[in-house]
Order: C-alpha cells, then structure tokens, then sequence
C-alpha cells in the first residue's frame, strides 16, 4: 500500500514537473526570440528578372582578397521564406546557377570603368 502511494504521488510530481519545465521553455524561447529578432531589418523582396549580386558562402584558401560579392545574377524563381533561385547571366565566378536567401543578396551596382582610373 505504501508502495502505491509512493507510486502515484511520484507520477502526479512528474507530470507538474514537465509541466512546470515546458512553461519555462517557452518562456526562455520567447526571450531568445526577442533578443533574437531585436535588431534585425525585414528581407528585401525580389522579383523575377531583377539583377543582383550574391554573397560568396564557402571560404577557403586564396579567397581572402577574391570579392565577398559574386555576380551578375539574374533571379528566375521566387521561392517561399524569402529565398529565390538564381541565374548567372556575366562572366564572374560562381555557380551557373543557385539558390539563395534575401539574406545573402543585393541589388547588382555595375562597376563603372571610366571613374576607376581615377
């Protein structure tokens, strides 16, 4: 009989317990969150057929001086969560094609050669 009770306050103590510890997850994960998203900017949106540059994601060595932007890229699908599938269209480094996240992308800004002597 003392067994049986032992038995089933063990089993009401565990479950307030889990219940006590997945309160405190969810309040530990809501000020990760917070801190988390406190400074960061929404995603710029794209659309099909804009030009942009994308960031250059594998390191390795005699990549330190080599530009963190590879491009022209040319997007050519838009995907859910702000990614999109993207097209080489210049002669540059990189992949033909990829897929890649708002996150890692900007807008192409062609390099004027006349202003570059200067």
């Amino acid at each position: 009989m003392i067994d049986e009770e032992i038995e089933t306050t063990f089993v009401e103590d565990r479950g307030k317990l889990r219940e006590e510890a997945k309160k405190q997850i969810l309040v530990c994960q809501e000020e990760n969150r917070k801190t988390y998203n406190l400074r960061r900017r929404p995603a710029r949106k794209y659309s099909v057929n804009d030009v942009v540059a994308i960031k250059r994601t594998q390191q390795g060595p005699g990549l330190k001086l080599k530009p963190k932007y590879l491009g022209p890229y040319e997007i050519t699908r838009v995907k859910p969560k702000d990614t999109y599938e993207v097209v080489k269209i210049g002669k540059c480094d990189g992949p033909i094609s990829t897929t890649t996240c708002a996150e890692f992308m900007k807008p192409w800004a062609p390099i004027d050669d006349d202003t570059s002597h200067m």
